[in-house]
């Protein structure tokens, strides 16, 4: 359910949450602003926490810090939110710097990105890596799949082939488009732009989706997670609602099919990314918001 103003309104729907049936799962959360890191190492301070099919690190690095993977096993995404965080990437015989603001898509195999003056940075993976799934504070929430989720396939290939593919965040809006959305082989990211003050409470998005989790990251200011689960015909699977409230940084994962909304009410900056994995159909269907869709095929069953 969508405000008319909200560009989702238009996405086809979907069938409707209160049909859903047998057990779900609890969200998860990783409050970074106050649960200690994972890593506290010469490369600085980091923090993890996944969903099913993808893993959020997030990272205070200090000068020179060096994050390298020797033989991944798949695409992942590594984003600067500040305009003065420059990053430089290497994988094969490619290496690009970017200034910061920037969002960094990293082939499989062996890369290696570099911080020289440090800063914030959000790396983002699919769940295949079990040396990184094994860093999680809520590992042992997914030491079962947890329901309603299918298993991760891979979106096609790129026809230009993997490699190093830098994009600045600095995207204006556009009429009718929804955030600023990249994807990959694996994964998506929605960057929408922040918000200042308050929201208006007479127009929140209070949505559901079937089969994939969403993962909420807020950056800056004060957050409220809305969650609601459907009720089913057996009770003992019934859920109270989730009024969650979260400052920053922090990972809020919402299980499908819960209703859910979020809502911000710091006086100044709030803002926070949305994460999937896989990407998104009902986003990449609508022509223009994803922004590098030119790179990537959809798969068959987007493409009807």
């Amino acid at each position: 359910m969508y405000d008319q103003s909200d560009p989702r309104s238009a996405l086809a729907k979907s069938s409707a949450a209160t049909s859903a049936a047998g057990a779900t799962a609890d969200a998860e959360y990783g409050l970074f602003y106050k649960d200690p890191p994972t890593d506290d190492d010469a490369n600085g301070r980091t923090w993890f926490c996944r969903g099913q099919n993808f893993i959020v690190a997030y990272t205070v690095a200090k000068p020179g810090a060096t994050f390298a993977r020797d033989a991944h096993v798949d695409e992942y995404m590594v984003l600067a939110m500040d305009r003065d965080t420059p990053i430089r990437a290497e994988a094969g015989s490619q290496n690009e710097t970017v200034p910061g603001y920037a969002l960094l898509i990293m082939p499989p195999g062996q890369s290696r990105i570099t911080l020289p003056k440090g800063g914030v940075i959000i790396r983002l993976y699919t769940a295949r890596s079990p040396d990184l799934a094994a860093k999680c504070a809520n590992a042992a929430s997914y030491a079962r799949a947890h329901p309603n989720i299918p298993p991760l396939k891979n979106w096609p290939a790129p026809p230009g082939g993997y490699k190093i593919r830098p994009y600045s965040l600095e995207v204006p809006k556009a009429p009718g488009r929804f955030g600023r959305i990249w994807r990959c082989t694996t994964l998506m990211v929605n960057v929408p732009d922040i918000n200042i003050g308050p929201r208006d409470l007479t127009k929140v998005s209070p949505h559901h989706h079937d089969d994939f989790e969403q993962g909420s990251l807020v950056l800056s200011g004060d957050w409220q997670h809305h969650i609601r689960w459907p009720w089913t015909v057996n009770m003992n699977q019934w859920r109270d609602d989730v009024h969650l409230a979260v400052g920053a940084p922090s990972l809020t994962v919402i299980p499908p099919p819960a209703i859910h909304t979020s809502t911000w009410s710091a006086p100044g900056e709030n803002h926070l990314i949305d994460i999937f994995a896989p990407p998104r159909v009902d986003f990449s269907k609508n022509a223009g918001w994803v922004l590098n869709e030119a790179e990537y095929p959809l798969p068959p069953i987007a493409s009807g």
